[in-house]
């Protein structure tokens, strides 16, 4: 077993800012596919993670060729999903394959999965045969339904998963069919919370390698209880009154006024004036001081007339350009916004500005840029950053197989020949 990555200083460890990344020194191996689990190495390896994504021989990774196809036959979804991540190619339908993955796992401090559950069981991965030989790895598993209970081994995409959470339940209008953003949502979130209990379990990985327990642990995330951890109040509501929120088309329930408005040039304004003294001041820029009685002081009495008060701030919108109404909420310190589009959005000043949106080289010298999104928090010392694109599939067979695990270029070659590992060298 090599521990350089189990017990490291990560203060030595030198950056092009000077100071280490978060999670340089840190080695991370993925086995997921399409987003949940990807996701989850993505935000690791933007601060400073080492990656080394395991992808099929040939096919690789299927978002590679999801949506649209950039003139090299790859996804650009792709290279922002798979940034800063190493590429190399293992059949793990091998037991040779699998075999290289679990020398692999015992140089890692963390691995991260998305298959259904007891898949990596039944390769012989699971994290009671992995612990024996590291007993200091995170093991990450990002599933459906989670590991354990009735749902377990159901499939679970995010959109079922987003639908058991209650969340497809209350977007959209009443008495219409359930509505879905159009993104998985659930999968970034499931993304997301894998990454803070993997950032977690690093941490007591520090004082649980004094004790004489194992340092390492498992992580147990699924879609569903990730999205269900978004629901706020829904629950307590329902436990304490058997209240069921209801979908509320644009707007949000019991919080009033929050709405999007309409204006003369047929565009839409989100306006979040649901604090007393904001509401005063729409109400006053809408020439509607009638409607800053008593009556409608506090949200409380607003939400029993939400339809007059909405239908007045429409009224008022209605005469204006979605630019004019926009500048006099600001004057009057209203929060608003217009409904951007992606091309409204990268054209921000503010945007721009804030270097929300990076750029990546993709090809050699005659290869193009592609913008993906930068992953915060903004970090004022030790900030993250995307160093290079999603690789080509199987780009780092090499530097892994060879340099990492010690093959000849004769294991190699007779790897190849049998297909457990990728013919690119």
């Amino acid at each position: 077993m090599d521990n350089h990555h189990v017990n490291i200083d990560l203060t030595k460890i030198d950056s092009q800012s000077g100071l280490p990344k978060p999670l340089e020194g840190i080695r991370v191996l993925e086995l997921g596919q399409l987003i949940a689990g990807p996701f989850c190495a993505t935000m690791l390896g933007y601060f400073g993670a080492e990656v080394i994504k395991v992808e099929p021989p040939e096919s690789g990774d299927p978002i590679r060729v999801w949506r649209h196809i950039d003139s090299d036959g790859v996804s650009p979804w792709y290279r922002s999903i798979a940034r800063n991540k190493k590429s190399c190619e293992i059949n793990l339908r091998t037991e040779e394959g699998r075999s290289l993955v679990k020398d692999l796992a015992n140089k890692s401090d963390v691995l991260i999965e998305n298959f259904r559950p007891k898949t990596m069981e039944k390769w012989g991965l699971g994290p009671d045969v992995l612990y024996e030989t590291n007993p200091g790895l995170i093991y990450t598993r990002v599933s459906g339904y989670g590991q354990t209970g009735p749902y377990a081994m159901k499939p679970g995409y995010a959109s079922v998963c987003e639908a058991m959470a209650g969340f497809r339940y209350i977007n959209g209008y009443p008495n219409s069919a359930p509505v879905r953003p159009n993104i998985s949502l659930g999968d970034s979130v499931a993304g997301l919370t894998a990454a803070f209990g993997t950032v977690l379990s690093l941490l007591a990985k520090q004082r649980l390698s004094h004790t004489q327990r194992k340092s390492g642990q498992t992580i147990d995330v699924s879609i569903v209880e990730s999205m269900f951890n978004m629901t706020e109040g829904i629950l307590p509501e329902y436990d304490r009154f058997k209240t069921i929120r209801q979908p509320s088309g644009t707007t949000v329930t019991g919080i009033v006024p929050t709405n999007a408005y309409p204006c003369k040039d047929g565009k839409y304004v989100i306006i979040g004036a649901n604090g007393d003294s904001i509401y005063k001041r729409l109400m006053i820029a809408a020439n509607r001081e009638d409607l800053t009685t008593e009556e409608y002081a506090t949200n409380k009495e607003r939400v029993k007339r939400q339809e007059e008060i909405d239908d007045a701030i429409s009224a008022w919108t209605k005469e204006l350009t979605s630019r004019e109404v926009l500048e006099s909420l600001e004057k009057a310190n209203v929060p608003s916004g217009s409904i951007y589009n992606i091309e409204d959005f990268v054209n921000d000043p503010h945007v721009v500005e804030r270097n929300i949106c990076e750029d990546v080289k993709v090809g050699g010298q005659d290869g193009w840029n592609v913008k993906i999104p930068a992953i915060p928090p903004k970090l004022e010392e030790t900030p993250g950053e995307s160093n290079w694109a999603g690789p080509d599939l199987g780009q780092h067979n090499r530097e892994i197989f060879m340099d990492m695990l010690g093959l000849s270029s004769q294991q190699v070659k007779q790897y190849q020949k049998a297909g457990i590992v990728g013919k690119t060298l």
